[in-house]
């Protein structure tokens, strides 16, 4: 039997008075929170539920998520993390494609489900659970009580025994590229994460855990998995709020933290952020997006020997910028963690030389089994044992990764290739620009031209116009050369905090084919 499905009962047997989970004003000691987590493994496995078994979450940050967390994959089940934001259609579509068997919501979803009667019907009877009583007496008598039921439960279970290439997780993608594709990862996979990124970023029994992100997405099992690992303390709050994050570090000593760019840039620009309140931090991990180089240099001046940068992809692969190179290769995204490797490659598929843009190859022992059910995307995603990232990049002479763009980004103007993250890192030092984001529109000579959507720091503190200008007047090539740029009030983004380029970008191409 692998570990990972008795981690909790080990912490609760070695540390059980230690804190283990804070959620809002709700604190549990490791024999606590074991003690949740067992009833709700009973709960589950009364139900019918076992290994192997798919349970779909669709649930906010809360207490009761944590627990299935924990839960699902001790007893042998499968763990199928859903975002709460998905619409009816897409929900019913995510659970038929997971073969879920069980389903975990929220009374406040109530609506939602009950437009996917369909999609649930393979659920019932009993297998669909609210974290709280129903709120409608319509539809309350199709869902169960996971918080009655719980409570009724024993608080003491035998873990499933589970090897290492059982399931652990379903993950999927967010969808900023297309469909949601599954993504399986196995116990083994998971115990990676534990130990690799646990020495990554230098925690131990005594560190303090801080997420205030969805964790729905892959990037909060960075920090999730190893501070569970080690047995520290975890601090999940129930949605991100610079301000509220700021006093929690301040308050808590918190020691890790992992933050979105958009989070780095909120937590900059609110009116309580001082160094000061953040000197408990021993680790401040940015990842989902590339961080402009302005916000990096404010981290490396304002938190010396903090920040790291992780780039990676749910499919496996991880290189991470630490903090002892973050001045000295500010503009990289670090290099692969040990046992993992990477490569440049070059569309012939030989390998580039440094300095040469490719696309991004890596592998290492967190690269996925594979797509749920399909080989075909699959095959194309892993060749040979190396996932095929999508994403641009180059090596210098070090063997420093440093990212241009993913592939589908790139702007093809007049039949030169032009790296929308080179404009943008333009645009951000802009003293007006908070944030700024480039793609291609149509252009009737060049095919298409960059477009610069940004948002301000106040606004009115500058025309799109005197903007366009700014920005044209410091790229090192006309054909980096805005046609226009437009104001917004904000981005839209994926439930991750990912910018969503894609929504922004399609308008202007309704009814015209891309020429890229």
């Amino acid at each position: 039997m692998l570990e990972l499905a008795t981690l909790i009962d080990r912490n609760a047997f070695y540390r059980p008075q230690r804190l283990a989970v804070v959620f809002e004003d709700e604190r549990y000691t490791w024999a606590e929170f074991a003690g949740r987590v067992a009833r709700c493994a009973n709960v589950l496995r009364g139900l019918g539920i076992g290994p192997g078994d798919k349970v779909a979450t669709v649930l906010p940050n809360c207490r009761e998520l944590l627990e299935l967390y924990w839960a699902v994959p001790s007893i042998g089940a499968v763990l199928v993390p859903l975002s709460p934001l998905l619409l009816p259609a897409g929900l019913a579509s995510l659970l038929r494609d997971s073969d879920a068997r069980c389903l975990v919501s929220s009374p406040a979803l109530e609506p939602v489900l009950a437009q996917i009667p369909e999609a649930l019907a393979p659920l019932l009877p009993g297998r669909v659970l609210l974290t709280g009583k129903s709120q409608s007496a319509e539809y309350g008598a199709q869902f169960g009580d996971y918080g009655a039921l719980a409570a009724a439960a024993a608080d003491r279970f035998t873990p499933a025994a589970v090897g290492p290439d059982d399931p652990f997780n379903i993950m999927y993608t967010s969808g900023t590229t297309g469909l949601p594709k599954g993504i399986v990862h196995t116990h083994f996979i998971r115990s990676m994460y534990c130990l690799m990124l646990g020495a990554a970023w230098r925690m131990t029994p005594e560190s303090v855990v801080l997420h205030s992100g969805a964790i729905v997405f892959n990037g909060a099992f960075v920090t999730l998995m190893p501070s569970f690992y080690l047995g520290g303390t975890y601090i999940l709050q129930r949605a991100f709020d610079a301000a509220r994050l700021i006093e929690t570090i301040a308050r808590e000593r918190v020691t890790h933290v992992m933050l979105v760019p958009a989070q780095v840039v909120a937590l900059f620009n609110d009116p309580s952020y001082s160094p000061e309140k953040l000197g408990s931090l021993q680790c401040l991990v940015s990842l989902g997006a590339p961080l402009m180089k302005e916000y990096k240099d404010r981290l490396n001046r304002d938190l010396p020997g903090r920040f790291h940068e992780l780039y990676g992809l749910t499919e496996g692969f991880v290189t991470i910028l630490d903090r002892s190179d973050a001045v000295r290769k500010a503009g990289s995204v670090g290099v692969p963690m040990p046992f993992n490797h990477i490569r440049i490659v070059r569309e012939d598929g030989t390998d580039a030389a440094a300095g040469e843009v490719g696309e991004i190859v890596g592998r290492g022992p967190m690269l996925m089994t594979g797509y749920y059910k399909r080989p075909d995307l699959t095959a194309q995603a892993v060749r040979d044992g190396w996932l095929y990232s999508g994403d641009m990049g180059y090596l210098d002479e070090e063997g420093f990764l440093y990212l241009v763009d993913r592939k589908k980004d790139m702007i093809d103007s007049g039949g030169v290739k032009v790296y929308p993250k080179d404009i943008e890192e333009i645009a951000a030092r802009h003293p007006a620009v908070r944030e700024a984001a480039v793609f291609g529109v149509p252009d009737e000579k060049w095919g298409e031209t960059p477009l610069a959507a940004v948002l301000l720091r106040e606004a009115g503190a500058v025309t799109a116009e005197a903007l366009r200008d700014w920005i044209n007047e410091r790229v090192g090539a006309r054909y980096q050369r805005v046609s226009a740029v437009e104001i917004m009030a904000d981005f839209p983004r994926s439930a991750a905090g990912k910018t969503l380029k894609r929504e922004m970008r399609d308008p202007y191409w309704a009814g015209r084919e891309r020429k890229i």
